[in-house]
Order: structure tokens, then sequence, then C-alpha cells
């Protein structure tokens, strides 16, 4: 069986992976000059490091079994124990605990200072129907929460907006604490032991790595800086139109996995699964950037980072300072820290068309301001990523069964990513490995498929 993977990031590797160790005759067509799509290493001031994912969800297994199947296990490592801050109100202030957004302790949250006073249980029925994160939250916990505690964790995972985020497929915690948020989210419950994050020595960007590296021993084929245009069905098998719009070439496949976003996804499935195409197109991408930068000497504050809600109107989102996270990093820095800045929200992306420079220098001065002190900056880079993020926005549920339904209609063909289910390097993996046990079973109903655990 000869099956062509467009896309060449986590979910399309994960997939061409799976196929080649089924016997499957593999070539992946990568549109951009690299595979691992937001899993990227580079050079920084002389460091190697993550220019984009950082960390992976230890709580879903996922993520760690396929590291372990890779052989590095011996590298997976735990973020260190310092605790995160969110800065408002003019001050970096401990974050308390929460699901997902909603305190746990609602004493620890008031002396944190985050909110001016503490919020109020007003339970309500849940509705049968999608709405988004804030208009479920903010009557039964107040607007201050969903401002100061849930929207900086949301813009952290999906640079998006409470108020346009589907509660029940981008807050599925939230929805499960019921009609009194406030009075379950602060009720005992059994915590999963372990560390909620990992990540690798060296980055997590060698994952994708090294999952290229065994895609092509295992006899794949990776071509890079090759777009593919459109997908035919003219028969029983298909036809894969690639490369520039003056020499396409015409490859012949028998089953198709695409494993692009949401926008060439729909695209390519105009013609074959146009259905899907059309709920595809209404999916919206966030673009943001990250931008990691190298001090000369410590800085002044202790913990992993900071969030920053989108009321105080500050440049950056959210910084992480990797070297004081991460403890194989801040051996490799030495006397240096690394700290990284994320910057854009969905439908913010100003400041994303400015030179390097621009960015960098927005991005420091709010850090200055956070820190109170910012050591000289020796090294800097931005990277980009345009339509990273997916929005999974109102009725988004309903988008994914129509795609699957769709293109489980279509002989041979299956989609993955972060698109669907999940945007968390976990949920991407089970999004490629499900659309290859489904290629396996043609004849299997694809339409009843269960909410990833990340979206439960």
């Amino acid at each position: 069986m000869r099956v062509i993977v467009v896309g060449g990031g986590l979910a399309g590797l994960t997939a061409a992976l799976e196929l080649l160790e089924l016997g499957a005759d593999v070539e992946v067509l990568e549109g951009a000059d690299h595979v691992g799509g937001k899993l990227l290493r580079g050079d920084v001031g002389g460091l190697e490091v993550d220019l984009g994912a950082e960390s992976i969800l230890a709580r879903r297994p996922e993520g760690l079994a396929l590291i372990e199947r890779l052989g590095l296990g011996e590298r997976l490592v735990h973020p260190s124990s310092r605790g995160a801050a969110i800065w408002t109100r003019g001050a970096l202030r401990p974050l308390p605990r929460t699901v997902q957004g909603v305190p746990s302790d609602v004493p620890a949250l008031v002396a944190s200072g985050i909110v001016a006073e503490a919020p109020v249980s007003r339970p309500l029925p849940v509705p049968d129907h999608d709405v988004s994160v804030r208009e479920f939250l903010e009557p039964r916990v107040g607007g201050e929460v969903v401002d100061r505690l849930v929207e900086p964790l949301l813009g952290g995972v999906y640079a998006g907006h409470a108020s346009r985020l589907s509660v029940r497929a981008a807050a599925p915690q939230v929805l499960a604490l019921g009609d009194d948020p406030l009075t379950a989210a602060a009720a005992p419950r059994d915590v999963p032991a372990g560390a909620v994050f990992a990540g690798l020595v060296g980055g997590v960007g060698l994952l994708a790595e090294v999952l290229a590296d065994r895609v092509r021993e295992l006899g794949g084929r990776i071509r890079t800086g090759t777009t593919v245009r459109a997908l035919s069905r003219p028969g029983a098998g298909w036809e894969v139109f690639a490369g520039p719009t003056t020499d396409v070439e015409v490859r012949a496949a028998d089953r198709v996995v695409v494993a692009t976003p949401a926008a060439a996804t729909s695209r390519l499935l105009s013609e074959v699964a146009p259905e899907a195409a059309f709920a595809l197109a209404g999916v919206e991408l966030a673009s943001m950037a990250i931008v990691t930068l190298v001090v000369d000497g410590a800085l002044p504050v202790e913990g992993s980072g900071f969030l920053v809600p989108a009321v105080d109107r500050t440049t950056i989102k959210a910084s992480t300072f990797s070297s004081q996270k991460w403890p194989w990093l801040g051996a490799l820095a030495g006397g240096a820290t690394v700290l990284r800045a994320s910057v854009g929200r969905a439908g913010e992306s100003g400041l994303l068309q400015q030179p390097d420079e621009r960015v960098v220098a927005a991005a420091v001065g709010d850090l200055h301001e956070a820190l109170g002190h910012l050591p000289p900056v020796t090294a800097a880079h931005v990277q980009r990523w345009g339509g990273a993020l997916p929005q999974y926005e109102v009725g988004h549920l309903d988008v994914v069964a129509t795609v699957e339904r769709d293109v489980a209609a279509v002989p041979g063909l299956e989609v993955c990513g972060a698109t669907y289910r999940g945007v968390g390097i976990p949920a991407v993996i089970a999004s490629a490995q499900g659309a290859v046990r489904r290629l396996q079973g043609e004849g299997d109903n694809v339409c009843d498929r269960p909410v990833d655990e990340e979206q439960r």
C-alpha cells in the first residue's frame, strides 16, 4: 500500500511512522524547508534551544510513549518545582491552584492580589448547547476570575479569547465542574500522581528530529519545500499534485493522510470532500511569535515564568524563564539566563508585522517592567508562527463532527492534527494514530469517535 502524507509536522511524521511499521510505502510531502512544524530547535547565543513548543503534557500517555518508543526515555525530564505567576495590577503575583483557571483556593487567590474582591459562587444550570468560556463562567464566578485567571491560561494554550472559545472544546474541565464551578473546584479531588508537564534534555524539538530520522530509517521518504496543490480521486486510487505552479508533479497513491492546518486542508479537500472543506474554511487561526532572549546574569525573581491577562494590555501574553524552569538548560547557560516571551493573540497581529528589532524591543520593555530589572540582553531571536493555533470557537466540536463524517465517506482519505481534538503534543500524536487506525479498517464508524482525554 502506497500512502502519501501531506504535512511533515508532528501529526504527519507520527502518521508516517505508524504506517511504515504496518508495512506501507510512505512518502511525506512538506511545504516548509524543515519538518516538525511547531517543534523546532535553533541556536540563540550559542545555545541550542526550543523555538516552538518546549513542554509536553505528561498526564496523557501518547507523548511519553512515543518518546520511549524512539529511544529518548533517558532524556525525559520534568520542570523544576518553582511556581508560576500572573503579572497583573502592577506586580508579579503567585498563581493559585485552579481548574483551568477556576480557583481551587479562594483565600489564596484573594491573598495574591490578582483579584480585587473574592469571587462569589452563583450556581446556574449547565446549558445543553455549546457556549463560550466567558458566557459559561462569568455569570457563575464573576468577570474578574475570567479576565485575570481563565483568560491568560487560555491565551497560553490557544492565543485566543474567552469570549469566543468553546467551553466544550477548549475548556472541558471547566464544563465538568457543573452548575457551581467555584464550589466544585474547591472540593477535594483525586489528582493524578506525578508531574503535569515534561520536557527533553536538549529541547522538545528533538522529538521531531528523531521521529523524522526514524521515518527515514524505516524507508519512508520525506520531501521538504514541496507544496501539495490539489488532490484527485479519479478511480480507486489517488493523485496528488505537488510542486511549484510552473512544474507540478502528479504522484499516485492508494491512501492519503492530510496533516496540514485548517486552511490548507480546506483547500485540498475542496473537490474530494467539499462539506469538510467548507467546515474547515471557518476555523480561525491565530498567529503568534516567540521571542527568545539570552541575558547576562540571573533574573531578580524566582519561578518558572508568568502569564499576563489581556485586560492589562501588554505586548507579551506570557514569559517562561526557561533556564530556571529546565535544570539542563540552566546548567548549559552557565551564568546567563534564557527566557522566552510570547507575543500575539487571535485578531491582534499588528506587532507581528513589524521587524524583529521592534518585536524584541517591545518584549524587553514589558519584561523590564514586570521584573523590575532585566540583565543586559546578549542574544535574541524571534520565531514567528503564522496561523499556528486553531481557534476552538463555539461550535467547534460540530465542525469536527462534520469533517469526520464527510472524510469518512471518502475511501482512502484521512485527516489529523491540532485542528480537531486537542492542540497539545499528546493530542496531536493521538490524532495521527487514530487516522492510521481508521485507514486500516475503512468500515469503522468514525462519526462517533470519543473526544480525546485532553478535551474532556
